[in-house]
């Protein structure tokens, strides 16, 4: 494998010699150095791609839209699939999420989703379920609770 490995070469073609440009009219690309002639073009400098020239940029010239929600509801989701790390019997709220590395950043809801399989028996609390996660929890013998509800 060695042997191979030391004999690999780029193709022919990928890879292209630099161009020292502007260095005397014998090179065939002196003088102007492929910039064309007068002009904003030829100068040194750039400009920004979104300058008009002057004219009132198009960003401007749309009205605004929409709205942004100044402070939004995280929710992180968890599927019913990553459940199954759990024990049978097990109480799994926010903090046995979290420090399983399921529940990651700053969050207001945590949501199950029903992707996957769930074996085991385990006593879930969350801010919501999924009908696919309520039946497979349920199917496994397990109980939903609601975070943030009234105890009742």
């Amino acid at each position: 494998m060695a042997d191979t490995l030391s004999k690999l070469a780029k193709p022919a073609g990928a890879t292209t010699k630099k161009v020292r440009v502007g260095r005397g009219p014998g090179s065939g690309i002196g003088k102007t150095a492929g910039r064309g002639q007068k002009g904003q073009y030829a100068r040194r400098g750039t400009f920004k791609p979104s300058f008009e020239g002057g004219q009132t940029p198009l960003a401007r010239r749309l009205p605004k839209r929409g709205f942004k929600v100044p402070f939004p509801t995280v929710t992180a989701e968890v599927n019913v699939g990553q459940l199954e790390t759990f024990d049978a019997g097990a109480k799994v709220d926010e903090a046995a999420l979290r420090a399983r590395g399921l529940v990651k950043g700053q969050c207001d809801r945590i949501k199950i989703l029903g992707e996957g399989e769930l074996s085991k028996a385990v006593t879930v609390t969350a801010h919501s379920f999924s009908k696919g996660a309520q039946e497979k929890i349920t199917k496994a013998g397990g109980k939903m609770l609601l975070a943030g509800a009234a105890a009742e």
